[in-house]
């Protein structure tokens, strides 16, 4: 799967060719409309400040190579798999597991597990919830309610998630809604975004996160608990996997869209975090990059020993003080 460098392609102000695969845009002049930044400032800010092909111009961040200040965070989606037996195996090996100690741990069962799961984890890991009601529980048959989660022992939901979007249905500001909501009642947020194939393929991939990002930032009351995940779809499940490069790009492009429209502050504190097709032998590569400051797991969280691998690929970003 061909991939053209966003750095190559905004160099020296001229315009990219159409891509064959880049996935970003086709033309690069501005990314979005509402972000109002022009060409030549944007080359500027990739030029000179957003690393896409090596950190080692700019001073190291602690002991970890990360362009975001947060702790590495790995969370693990178990999705609608397991059964008692298994799960009460997966607990078992995730418990005798050794974990990097830098590193946030957060796991999400099938809520008919969480109980099971969290009278039975190892405190170390936190436990997250799949999906959660947009306001307080009543008559809502088959949702799940930001208060029941809280109540069996989860900080935090995934929302947004691709399996959300486009097989249920939901819409950008329902799910900006619901994790505004989320937050106000205490819960983490692992606020879900990206890009299915034909809107890669039509270099959309910067007009959709963008899109997904605002319907966000537009209702959420604070993005101290929020982790943004970047999942492109057509990742998700398939065995492809984004290049790191191309991960990368996505992730500058998401920290950078946060200066803009939020706040420095929070595009230097909020993670934002790499999902789709992630395991044990691609996470360490993926973990090098500087904006990559951890991963949502799906198929790979329900195997003890490589989830443990990918959490422990935070060693891959630890550099030389």
């Amino acid at each position: 799967m061909a991939s053209s460098s966003l750095t190559a392609q905004v160099s020296c102000g001229t315009q990219p060719s159409a891509p064959s695969f880049s996935g970003l845009r086709r033309t690069c002049p501005m990314l979005d409309a509402a972000v109002s930044f022009s060409h030549q400032s944007f080359c500027n800010r990739v030029n000179s400040s957003i690393r896409l092909v090596s950190s080692s111009h700019r001073s190291p961040r602690g002991v970890v190579a990360m362009a975001g200040s947060g702790k590495f965070f790995v969370g693990g989606n178990w999705k609608c798999n397991g059964t008692k037996d298994s799960i009460a195996k997966l607990v078992s090996d995730l418990n005798s597991a050794s974990l990097e100690a830098d590193v946030d741990v957060v796991v999400s069962p099938p809520f008919v597990y969480i109980d099971q799961v969290n009278s039975s984890l190892s405190d170390r890991i936190e436990i997250s919830g799949q999906n959660s009601w947009v306001g307080k529980g009543g008559a809502f048959t088959g949702e799940i309610s930001v208060e029941q989660l809280k109540d069996i022992g989860c900080k935090w939901v995934i929302l947004g998630h691709s399996e959300r979007r486009h097989v249920i249905g939901e819409q950008d500001e329902f799910i900006g809604k619901k994790a505004a909501y989320a937050l106000s009642e205490g819960l983490g947020v692992i606020a879900c975004i990206g890009e299915k194939l034909e809107e890669r393929e039509a270099g959309k991939t910067f007009d959709v996160c963008f899109d997904q990002l605002k319907a966000f930032a537009d209702a959420v009351p604070s993005w101290d608990k929020v982790v943004v995940a970047y999942e492109p779809v057509w990742a998700i499940g398939t065995g492809k996997v984004a290049s790191p490069q191309q991960a990368q790009e996505v992730h500058v492009a998401v920290r950078d869209w946060l200066k803009k429209n939020v706040s420095e502050e929070v595009a230097s504190k909020t993670r934002i975090i790499y999902g789709g097709s992630v395991n044990g032998g691609n996470c360490a590569e993926l973990a090098k990059e500087e904006d990559i400051d951890g991963f949502l797991v799906g198929g790979a969280s329900l195997k003890g020993p490589e989830f443990a691998t990918i959490v422990n690929s935070v060693t891959s970003k630890k550099v030389a003080a």
